[in-house]
């Protein structure tokens, strides 16, 4: 005997490969991940339902462990609603993992940390042209490691922002910053609050830069203080950018262990 159907708030963990989607959030005419998983949901339970996701991430930008909520309802557990929806959507978007969650949960407004990895390749790669930016960095480890210091701490990000964006907020509290390196590829790891689009990307550029120039630490405080998007430069590509994962109270970081799963 089927069980009945009942309303539950379910909370997704989430990886894609960002190179085909403009971005998380729905659009009217491009194809966007949420609106990949609201298809789905609708395949398998037949109603529209909106999913909230904790981070907005960027046109071709990925995800390793984004986080995502909606109240639906349904027969299936959350493990087999997990593969009915993986079932139903395309390979390059996969839910790793589904729970019950609190009826109050958000996956956005409940977030109290979130954290990105940036990927740097010394050369061009065929295999990593999709999934790191092909730049040779002129620095070594430790003054890439000097220069991101500044970056610790709450401070106003606008210069780090894009012109015209919808952030009416721009201190956001920084909380890890550091650069290490995986056989060739160079990775940048933060961790903080909240972000500001295209921050992480214009972060790892100006770092860079900085680093290679000498301007080191100085230059990035010089930065910040500016509050001008001018001082820094342009973003680095969105292709070597991921979504690693999310934190909440009570819960700790989720997905949980995704950081090797990136480079």
């Amino acid at each position: 005997m089927a069980s009945e159907a009942r309303t539950l708030t379910v909370r997704l963990g989430i990886e894609f490969d960002g190179t085909e989607f403009h971005g998380w959030q729905v659009q009217p005419r491009d194809r966007t991940v949420q609106g990949e998983i609201e298809q789905a949901i609708w395949r398998v339970t037949g109603a529209r339902v909106r999913i909230a996701g904790a981070g907005r991430t960027d046109s071709g930008c990925h995800a390793a462990g984004q986080v995502a909520s909606a109240t639906l309802s349904t027969r299936l557990t959350p493990d087999r609603l997990r593969a009915a929806l993986n079932a139903h959507l395309p390979p390059d978007v996969r839910i790793i993992e589904a729970a019950e969650a609190e009826p109050r949960f958000h996956a956005r407004f409940g977030a109290m940390r979130r954290a990105y990895r940036y990927l740097v390749a010394p050369q061009p790669s065929a295999l990593k042209r999709r999934y790191a930016w092909i730049r040779p960095i002129r620095a070594d480890l430790e003054a890439l490691q000097r220069t991101s210091k500044s970056l610790l701490g709450t401070h106003d990000f606008v210069s780090f922002s894009k012109q015209g964006g919808d952030e009416t907020e721009t201190v956001c509290a920084v909380i890890q910053a550091g650069w290490s390196r995986r056989g060739r590829v160079t990775r940048f790891d933060i961790v903080a609050d909240r972000f500001l689009y295209t921050m992480v990307r214009r972060i790892v550029s100006t770092t860079i830069r900085a680093a290679e120039e000498a301007g080191g630490p100085k230059h990035i405080r010089e930065v910040l203080e500016a509050r001008d998007r001018r001082a820094a430069a342009l973003p680095a590509p969105a292709h070597g950018l991921y979504l690693m994962r999310v934190r909440y109270p009570g819960l700790g970081w989720l997905p949980k262990e995704r950081l090797d799963v990136v480079a």
